[in-house]
C-alpha cells in the first residue's frame, strides 16, 4: 500500500518544501497552513494526477497541521492506561507534563507523519 516513492513526496513535502515562516505558523494561521498543504502536495504530482487523490492529500494534510490532531490521537489512545491524564494536562503533545519535552515533542512529529503517510497511501492506492 505505502511504497518508497510515496514515503520520499511526503518527506519533500513536509521537511524540504516547508519554509520557517509555514512551520512556525501553520499551527495558528490558516493561510500558512494552505500553503503549507499546498506546496507539500507538490510531489505526490509525480505519483498521480487524479484530482481526488491530491485534494484528499491537500485537504487531511491541511486540517491535521492546522489542528495538531496528532495531539488528539495520542491522547485518546492512552486513555484507557494506568497514568491518563485530563486533556486540560496534555493539550500541548498530549503527552502529561511528566514527559521530557524533547521526547513529547518527537513523538509528536512521529506520530502526526505516520498518520499523514497512512492517509496518502490509502489516497494513492484506493482512488488513483
Amino acid at each position: 500500500m505505502i511504497t518508497a516513492d510515496q514515503l520520499l513526496a511526503h518527506l519533500v513535502g513536509d521537511y524540504v518544501l516547508q519554509t520557517n515562516w509555514m512551520a512556525n505558523n501553520k499551527a495558528t494561521q490558516s493561510l500558512a497552513t494552505l500553503v503549507h498543504a499546498i506546496v507539500y502536495t507538490l510531489p505526490f504530482l509525480f505519483l498521480t494526477t487524479n484530482p481526488i487523490s491530491l485534494a484528499v492529500i491537500v485537504g487531511t494534510h491541511f486540517f491535521i497541521d492546522r489542528y495538531r490532531l496528532a495531539r488528539y490521537v495520542i491522547w485518546v489512545r492512552n486513555i484507557p492506561f494506568p497514568g491518563h491524564r485530563p486533556w486540560s494536562e496534555c493539550k500541548e503533545t498530549g503527552f502529561p507534563a511528566g514527559l521530557p519535552p524533547f521526547m513529547a515533542t518527537w513523538l509528536l512529529i512521529i506520530v502526526d507523519n505516520t498518520i499523514h503517510i497512512i492517509i496518502n497511501g490509502l489516497a494513492i492506492t484506493y482512488i488513483g
